[in-house]
């Protein structure tokens, strides 16, 4: 039985200091029936000359392409469009995976059809390191906020179905209301025992930079989308702050 083909997609922006890096990360996977997709997001520094270079080196692995600046939402659907994996990886140009990630997370999502989501331990490096503390996973915290990091495996069927990563939320926390639309459908989610991710904390990370207008517009957009969900796992909409919505809810309704 041949393997099924694993697509990494890589956005990347301003991050030709660790391009290299994150792709080597790949190519050392145990996986070997993989294509990398590097998506240059109009980027101002050498990130698609270095993107073009590892294609040449590795043409029969390594695909580079380029967008004017839309955001990485925008840049990884891109990366999907063209891509002929059957898996979908995310893997933004400054992070890494280890070897295993692949193997492991591949396993899983072929044995088990009711499964959509495969992700596992992950640690900090760069500017901070240990271990990266994640939530444990529920439909109900998913409702409130993210626990599962952007580099998660899934099916390209499934991102088909749910229409891709929203292109309006360039601001951030795309990949929170990515999962919010795949699962509320149903599917399974798996955590894999292994710390198969790591995510590199430098100055300038989007997840330490996003400010109090992005979370207020990010609130905004998923009441408006997803207002089913919310009502089913929270009794209404996501308030502010999120982790009173459920009690808030609950007494708004009582007063209705």
């Amino acid at each position: 039985m041949n393997a099924a083909k694993v697509s990494i997609i890589m956005p990347c922006y301003n991050q030709a200091a660790y391009l290299e890096e994150a792709v080597h990360s790949v190519l050392e996977s145990q996986y070997e029936h993989l294509e990398i997709i590097i998506v240059d997001d109009g980027s101002k520094d050498a990130s698609f000359k270095i993107a073009q270079e590892l294609g040449e080196k590795s043409p029969d692995k390594i695909k580079a392409i380029t967008q004017k600046n839309q955001g990485p939402a925008q840049a990884r659907n891109a990366g999907i469009h063209v891509a002929s994996g059957k898996y979908i990886l995310p893997l933004d140009g400054d992070d890494k995976i280890n070897r295993d990630y692949i193997t492991e997370a591949v396993k899983i999502l072929e044995s088990d059809p009711n499964v959509k989501v495969v992700y596992c331990e992950a640690e900090k490096f760069g500017e901070k390191t240990g271990p990266w503390k994640l939530k444990p996973f529920s439909l109900r915290a998913l409702a409130l906020d993210n626990m599962v990091f952007v580099s998660a495996m899934y099916r390209k069927s499934d991102w088909e179905k749910c229409g891709g990563y929203d292109k309006r939320m360039t601001w951030g926390w795309e990949d929170w209301e990515f999962w919010m639309n795949m699962l509320k459908t149903g599917g399974e989610v798996v955590k894999l025992p292994i710390t198969g991710f790591y995510y590199r904390i430098r100055k300038g990370s989007r997840r330490k930079t996003t400010n109090k207008e992005a979370k207020q517009k990010t609130i905004d957009l998923i009441n408006d989308k997803h207002a089913d969900f919310l009502k089913a796992h929270l009794g209404g909409p996501l308030r502010n702050p999120r982790s009173w919505s459920k009690e808030i809810n609950r007494v708004y309704n009582l007063f209705k």
